[in-house]
């Protein structure tokens, strides 16, 4: 780290500070974090923006899009699931996975959408 992206003394603005966690302490800022920590891995990013890009897509589509077996994209699809990214419905012996809302899509598009404009600026 450069002496440039710190501050040089140590001195911060109490209120705003106090205001600002009494805010965090409101919200569930580690389910957050769990769902970007799950988004982090980039089988399980692939596996959400695929379902971005078709409403519903079974275990074994999942496997083959990110070149994985189907147990490894089970895993990941498991582990979606338990972070609310994904949801799933049995059809015979068929599991069909979709996001969970439109959020989760919205998120995707959002951070795709920065990615773009953050190469367009370097």
């Amino acid at each position: 780290m450069s002496q440039k992206d710190t501050c040089e003394i140590y001195c911060y603005d109490e209120a705003k500070v106090k205001r600002i966690q009494g805010e965090m302490h409101k919200e569930d800022i580690g389910s957050v974090a769990g769902i970007f920590k799950a988004l982090a891995d980039e089988n399980r990013a692939k596996i959400t923006y695929s379902l971005c890009q078709d409403d519903e897509l079974c275990v074994c589509d999942v496997a083959n899009i990110i070149g994985s077996t189907v147990a490894t994209a089970s895993h990941h699809l498991r582990t979606l699931h338990k972070q609310g990214i994904v949801k799933y419905r049995k059809e015979g012996k068929l599991a069909f996975y979709s996001l969970d809302d439109d959020h989760i899509r919205q998120l995707m598009m959002i951070a795709l959408t920065h990615k773009k404009e953050v190469k367009l600026n370097v």
